[in-house]
This record gives structure tokens, C-alpha cells and sequence, in this order.
């Protein structure tokens, strides 16, 4: 828990192959199913203030409450998860706050002395996010996400569908 930004909602690791990462949360963590996007359509995605085209196939399921996302980065643009494999990493990369008061939320990480590392929104304005440059040991980056919007009801349905699964079509494939 965070004093500032309540509940860790997600944590957000970034792999090299998103499919082999899905398979193996499946089957031997049995977490699922993972709802998989492939090219996820991100806007105004900028990288230490300047545009960039970073790509990224994302999968996501859920253990419990807190949402487990995975990142494979899909271009060689400029973007955090770009740097974190350049650095040899790969695994956990970002813990995420989930927020209905994005804009009151960022403006708080900003006066705390945060600097944005990327931003961006994924299905328009309500669908905004956040890193900042927290990292100071591999898997510190923080992450504000709005689940104030349409996001919200996507990960409600997302989460009721885990509390529920059997195993069965582990990876589902979402536009």
C-alpha cells in the first residue's frame, strides 16, 4: 500500500516473447486466462517528452485483485521497456496504481518531484497512463493508470472472467 497512491492494482513485466510468457503463467502458475492484444493502438505516446512510435503486444490476466501484465515490445522505437531489455533485464518492470483521479493523481507525482519517463492513452482521453522515472533497482518503475473510464469496465470484466476460469483457452485474443 502506498500512502500516496493507495492499492498495487497491477504489476507489469516485460518480456521478450509475450507468447511463451502467457503459456507459462497458464500452465504452471495457473493464472489465466490472458486477454492478448497484439499491436495495442497506443496515442500521443511520447518518451521523456518527445513523440515516440513505440509498439507493444500486451497480455493481461489476473491473480486475485492485483492484474499481471505482460509487455513485449514490438519496434525498436524509444520507450522504458526498450531500455529495461537493452539493460539485460526482463521480467518485473512496473508496479501500477489504478486511479479514478488520474489528472489529480499526476499532478500530485509531479509536485512530489516524479518525472515522466513515457505517457500515453490506449482508447482515448479516459484511457490515460503514466510512467515515471522511479527505477532506481530493476522492477521500481511506477506506473499511474485511469480506471476511471472505459478501462474500468474492461478490467471488471477481465477479473470476474479469472475468478471463474477452468483452464480452458488459456490466451484469448482480443481486437
Amino acid at each position: 500500500m502506498s500512502r500516496i497512491f493507495g492499492a498495487v492494482t497491477q504489476n507489469g513485466y516485460v518480456v521478450r516473447d509475450i507468447q511463451t510468457a502467457m503459456q507459462h503463467w497458464a500452465e504452471n502458475l495457473h493464472v489465466g486466462p490472458w486477454f492478448y492484444v497484439h499491436d495495442i493502438p497506443i496515442m500521443n505516446f511520447r518518451y521523456r517528452g518527445v513523440p515516440s512510435d513505440a509498439r507493444m503486444s500486451v497480455g493481461i490476466a489476473y491473480a486475485g485483485d492485483l492484474q499481471i501484465e505482460l509487455i513485449e515490445p514490438t519496434n525498436d522505437a524509444p520507450s522504458m521497456y526498450r531500455d529495461f531489455l537493452a539493460a539485460g533485464h526482463e521480467g518485473l518492470q512496473h508496479i501500477c496504481y489504478g486511479t479514478s483521479n488520474f489528472q489529480a493523481d499526476y499532478d500530485k507525482a509531479l509536485e512530489l518531484g516524479y518525472v515522466v519517463g513515457q505517457e500515453g492513452c490506449v482508447g482515448g482521453e479516459q484511457g490515460r497512463f503514466a510512467y515515471f522515472d522511479t527505477q532506481t533497482h530493476p522492477g521500481t518503475v511506477l506506473e499511474l493508470s485511469d480506471h476511471g473510464g472505459p478501462k474500468k469496465a474492461i478490467f471488471d470484466f477481465m477479473r470476474k472472467t479469472a475468478a471463474t476460469w477452468d483452464g480452458s483457452r488459456p490466451i484469448r485474443h482480443m481486437n
